[in-house]
């Protein structure tokens, strides 16, 4: 059930900030298939301006490698050259726009989501759904000679190891006739032969921006915990799981390092054939936006995403600027479509605002100005 106002622990009003002017850091999530980083921090800042005109905001759009990555670096890095793609192959095979950021020293950054992200999807496809367009998007960017590549993990359509992006790459998975398999998750079944000869090189390596620890078999693996958000019933969370045992018994590679059931069980492709380096997704882009440092800086953070619940404070990227802020002893607050789990101070939900989730849904923006008036008053 989703929850409205919250003011928890030690109440943050505005004894607990300067009554003069204040500097406020705004830094989201995006709200997931709704708004990006950008658009709910610009939203937020709006509202907040039409109760305090002369307080000083400071927009900080964050990711944690799912969808928003490339914005979220692109605003960091002033260096940062965001590069067209060409037309992909979509997540259920329909052609997709794809993009990548090109940054200095060769180094490219593609975003998972942008190109094989759930909300590109025309219906739910479990079984079928491919990353194939994010081995293309890799592709060109090596085209036009990055060497080494960043992928942000996260907001995956597919259950497929990764199989699609590697194939895109030159992998070549083949059945018992020695014939290519179709793209999915299922048709991993029924590999008996990984070609590696034709997959291109990337003599930089490849980092991967993760925001969950999931190793990728078992009962909390790619197929049990994010299958069923990707439309997977029981059978088949099943069928996928045993997919992916079979994938990694042929590809090689540790399916219990964390990370590697991200998105899918990309994590674990990517790192079985390229040696791939997993890190924190949240805690690379905090660092690189500065976002320690910007908070310290601040009178008071407001942070938010589109469901907070208990998964928010257990890594991802709004739980940890909560924590960040707490460390360095700033008040904080939280502006969430949804609101299921108390935040730690001070927390409102669009739901409440609006009067329902279909409200809140329909107007996003307008619910959160509203979000940002009602934090300024209170916490202003």
């Amino acid at each position: 059930m989703a929850l409205g106002l919250f003011l928890c622990g030690t109440t943050v009003r505005a004894s607990a900030v300067p009554l003069a002017l204040v500097r406020v850091v705004i830094a989201p999530d995006s709200f997931k298939g709704s708004l990006t980083a950008r658009e709910v921090a610009a939203a937020i800042a709006a509202g907040w301006r039409e109760q305090r005109p002369d307080d000083e905001l400071v927009l900080v759009p964050l990711a944690d490698g799912g969808e928003g990555t490339l914005d979220a670096m692109e605003q960091a890095m002033p260096d940062a050259a965001r590069r067209s793609a060409g037309t992909v192959t979509g997540p259920d095979g329909r052609p997709v726009a794809g993009e990548y950021l090109a940054l200095p020293g060769g180094v490219a950054v593609v975003e998972l989501a942008q190109s094989s992200g759930l909300p590109l999807m025309g219906g739910l496809d479990p079984l079928h759904a491919t990353t194939r367009g994010l081995g293309e998007v890799i592709g060109r960017a090596l085209d036009d000679g990055a060497t080494s590549i960043v992928v942000g993990l996260g907001g995956s359509a597919s259950t497929d190891g990764g199989a699609g992006a590697l194939r895109a790459l030159g992998l070549r998975l083949l059945d018992e006739h020695g014939a290519d398999v179709s793209d999915g998750g299922a048709a991993l079944l029924e590999v008996r032969t990984v070609d590696r000869s034709g997959l291109r090189p990337i003599p930089g390596g490849v980092t991967l921006l993760s925001d969950v620890t999931a190793p990728l078999l078992g009962p909390t693996g790619a197929a049990a915990v994010f299958g069923p958000q990707k439309g997977a019933a029981e059978h088949d969370v099943a069928l996928l799981d045993r997919a992916l045992a079979h994938f990694a018994s042929l590809l090689g590679g540790d399916p219990s390092v964390a990370g590697t059931g991200a998105a899918g069980g990309t994590g674990f492709g990517l790192l079985a054939a390229y040696d791939a380096r997993i890190v924190s997704g949240a805690d690379h882009l905090a660092a690189l936006v500065g976002l320690p440092e910007r908070i310290a800086a601040s009178d008071l953070v407001l942070s938010g995403e589109g469901r907070f619940d208990e998964q928010s404070l257990g890594g991802k990227i709004v739980g940890r600027t909560l924590a960040t802020a707490r460390a360095a002893g700033v008040p904080a607050g939280v502006i969430a479509g949804q609101i299921t789990t108390a935040p730690p101070q001070w927390g409102v939900a669009l739901t409440a605002i609006a009067g329902s989730v279909e409200q809140a849904i329909a107007e996003p923006a307008k619910w959160l100005e509203a979000a940002g008036r009602m934090a300024a008053r209170e916490l202003g």
